[in-house]
């Protein structure tokens, strides 16, 4: 071949073919797709400048890609393997890591660190924590969970779960609860603002001014609030607050309120009061289960954004913070959205189930 001239690029049907889908597939590395590209445009007649200019590569990568395919055809076009260190550890001691990970723990601790497990097997931490993380293993975190006890739990969840995703017409749907024992905290010296490059910083000690209760109702189409602070939160707080809610309630709504199975809730005092009013349906979720519920979501957000970081000298400063937010929320509501089924969480639930009979097999 005379210096400086493109080599002749011809395809058969086959590799044509390939080429052309890796141009089209979707979630193909680009490098691949751009060398695909340049081939096929090779075989098409075109010269390494015009390749070059039609897809925005230099002559050069062109001319590159063109010699590599000519020379090995589709293999060509695959990235070399890169020079480098050789691995310091072979599969048989990164299995003894992992099992060591998994089904001991270290002398005296509950837990490996990367340094522990360093020692252990005679290699950098460094090398261990490249291990845990292709495997995906953390030992320092831990989770919590409890799984529901309740023998009507399955219909209970179909039960509300209805209800968040077609909720009855002419009817208010209501996720209602209490956050009880909020704290006014003050801390025992003043806040140091945020300021460029430094957090804002606070004393680690702090000094209490009482606590009160929160009431809240999340009506769920809508995400308004219904809330009403109290000092204690009996079943005759708790009565006071469903006669809150009865005068937010538009009189010709069906009300159906979704609460946990507190033992203010099902006191004699309020179940008179609920059948005394037909219009109010009760659903009470299962035990062990208040992430069905909700209102809950609202607790986590007003405790993130409104009670962790504030400073009360008094209940009633707390509780203005507490209405401020709720009025806050209200006007600019935003439900949340509940998007799995009452199939797919009891099929997660079971999966969950069966992982933990074989983690005990």
């Amino acid at each position: 071949m005379a210096r400086g001239k493109a080599v002749a690029i011809v395809l058969d049907e086959a590799e044509k073919h390939e080429l052309t889908a890796l141009t089209r597939k979707h979630g193909a590395p680009q490098t691949m797709a751009e060398r695909a590209r340049i081939v096929l445009a090779a075989a098409s007649g075109l010269m390494n400048k015009e390749i070059a200019a039609k897809i925005g590569v230099c002559k050069h990568t062109v001319g590159t890609w063109r010699n590599r395919f000519a020379e090995r055809r589709m293999d060509g076009l695959y990235d070399e393997p890169r020079p480098g260190a050789p691995r310091e550890i072979g599969d048989d001691e990164i299995a003894i890591v992992i099992r060591k990970t998994l089904q001991t723990r270290p002398k005296g601790a509950t837990h490996w660190s990367l340094r522990t497990m360093a020692n252990e097997i005679d290699h950098a931490p460094s090398t261990v924590h490249r291990i845990w993380r292709a495997f995906g293993l953390q030992p320092h975190r831990v989770e919590t969970f409890k799984l529901s006890s309740d023998p009507l739990f399955v219909e209970k969840v179909r039960d509300i779960v209805g209800l968040y995703l077609s909720p009855p017409e002419r009817a208010v749907v209501l996720c209602v609860d209490e956050k009880s024992q909020v704290q006014a905290l003050d801390r025992t010296q003043p806040l140091l603002p945020m300021r460029p490059g430094q957090a804002e910083r606070r004393t680690h000690d702090y000094k209490r001014h009482g606590t009160t209760s929160l009431f809240a109702a999340l009506d769920v189409k809508a995400g308004t609030i219904v809330g009403k602070c109290m000092p204690r939160h009996r079943a005759l707080e708790f009565r006071k607050f469903l006669d809150e809610i009865e005068r937010n309630v538009p009189a010709d709504l069906d009300v159906h309120v979704i609460m946990d199975n507190y033992g203010t809730h099902k006191t004699q005092l309020i179940r008179h009061w609920f059948a005394k009013r037909p219009r109010w349906h009760v659903h009470f979720t299962p035990t062990s289960a208040s992430w069905i519920n909700q209102v809950e979501r609202f607790f986590a957000l007003l405790t993130e954004r409104a009670l962790r970081r504030g400073v009360f000298r008094s209940v009633a400063e707390l509780e203005a913070a507490i209405e401020a937010y709720i009025k806050a929320t209200n006007r600019h509501p935003k439900p949340f959205r509940w998007t799995k089924t009452a199939d797919d969480i009891l099929a997660s639930i079971q999966r969950f189930c069966l992982r933990t009979l074989a983690a005990k097999a």
